[in-house]
């Protein structure tokens, strides 16, 4: 086990902020998944930032001797500080000096796991970096007027500067590459006519309890913040003859770094495609109102308009009267993804939201054309059979493009009916995953 890094928290509490104090906790845990361990915190309340140090000279000097007192090799500020505050910090602190945006694309890093998902994440940091670089490489870059200030250290950051805009370039490129893959795959699940529904919501949430357990897959859910980071697809069927891809995404998280949303665009396209959002939320956590409400500030970011399903998780946790039943005019649906308590129902609710690619239709199969007998028996529900001297008939309900290909195959068509019409009273019966 490697040892845990001593880091110092730092940053501000503005009076006017409600969310400054639960802001800090979150810090503190964002630190323990980087591999740190926090030995102590300074805060500052002002109105607004110090221009060069960010808490101000006063707070610094108290900082400066927390960090030597502790040893701390490390500084975090929870807000994004400016290259001329990492770089004022850094002089007076002598020890490294990094923000939160930072510190999230190191949690990133350590995430991924997929070519495409490393791709991301170095894109983000490099985008991070090149505004910096004149911080990084002071000692190399003499940029001030006069005599004694110019020569190969100008030189040698420009070269840097190159470099890493070199670098972008590239990865820009292959990730456009992985961007078309993505594309084809999603017009051929369009051409089957299957729907896709995308799990969105907090980190630590329980999105990948929800889609293992749905799913029978095996991605890792273990209980830390963005544990999930490479989206992750798998067919889950919903009812005989119905099957959805659930897609299971990266957490998002309060004030999020619009940097970060952009250099994760090409991810998050699951859910800017999705047939259905489940908004999963975590119920047991008193913050839950303020985490929905960044869920939904990152879906407006991205111009996500698609219906959703709120999906309260770990009501095992708490009592019932602890949640809302109904919350910004979305469904919703109390579950325990741990224990499985309430997945039929939300199994249910999936179902009843995507009816509208259903259709109920009759078939006349001659007894010559057993294959079709066996597609509608497998791709469908079969609500009647009938059998006459020559042919089978079938009253099924099934996806409206199977319906059709079936129908061109037998060289006749049937009227479609809406799934529930003159069913009103009938509801689906238990589900299975």
């Amino acid at each position: 086990m490697h040892e845990r890094e001593p880091v110092v928290l730092a940053g501000l509490k503005v009076p006017s902020d409600p969310e400054a104090e639960s802001l800090f906790q979150e810090l503190v845990r964002l630190a323990e998944t980087a591999g740190g361990d926090v030995v102590g915190v300074v805060t500052s309340t002002r109105p607004k930032p110090h221009p060069a140090t960010f808490i101000g000279p006063g707070k610094v000097e108290e900082l400066q001797a927390l960090v030597l007192r502790t040893g701390a090799r490390l500084v975090i500020f929870n807000d994004e500080l400016s290259p001329a505050q990492v770089r004022n910090l850094s002089a007076v602190l002598q020890c490294r000096v990094i923000d939160r945006t930072q510190l999230i694309l190191d949690i990133f890093a350590q995430r991924a796991r997929s070519r495409e998902g490393k791709l991301q994440v170095e894109l983000a940091q490099l985008e991070y970096l090149l505004p910096r670089l004149s911080s990084t490489v002071e000692e190399m870059s003499r940029l001030g007027g006069g005599i004694g200030t110019r020569g190969p250290g100008e030189t040698q950051l420009e070269r840097d500067r190159r470099r890493v805009r070199r670098r972008i370039a590239r990865l820009r490129r292959e990730l456009a590459a992985f961007e078309g893959t993505r594309q084809v795959q999603r017009a051929t699940r369009k051409r089957n006519d299957t729907p896709v529904v995308a799990l969105v919501g907090y980190t630590n949430a329980g999105k990948s309890t929800l889609f293992n357990r749905l799913t029978g897959a095996q991605v890792s859910a273990q209980d830390r913040l963005f544990d999930t980071l490479d989206p992750t697809l798998r067919r889950l069927r919903l009812a005989p003859g119905q099957e959805v891809i659930l897609a299971d995404t990266v957490g998002f998280l309060r004030r999020l770094p619009h940097r970060l949303v952009a250099a994760f665009h090409a991810t998050l396209e699951e859910v800017v495609e999705a047939d259905l959002l489940l908004h999963v939320v975590d119920a047991s956590d008193p913050e839950y109102p303020r985490q929905m409400e960044a869920v939904h500030g990152v879906l407006q970011e991205l111009g996500v308009s698609t219906p959703q399903v709120v999906v309260f998780n770990k009501i095992d946790r708490v009592e019932p009267s602890r949640f809302a039943c109904r919350v910004l005019d979305a469904p919703s649906v109390a579950i325990s993804a741990l224990t499985g308590q309430g997945l039929d129902r939300l199994l249910e609710v999936i179902r009843d939201h995507l009816a509208d690619r259903l259709v109920v239709r009759e078939f006349r199969v001659p007894y010559t054309e057993a294959r079709v007998l066996g597609w509608l028996h497998e791709g469908g529900r079969v609500l009647d059979e009938a059998y006459e001297p020559d042919a089978i008939r079938l009253r099924v309900e099934l996806r409206r493009s199977l319906a059709g290909r079936i129908a061109a195959l037998l060289g006749g068509r049937a009227e479609a009916t809406p799934v529930w019409a003159g069913r009103r009273n009938e509801r689906p019966g238990t589900q299975e995953s």
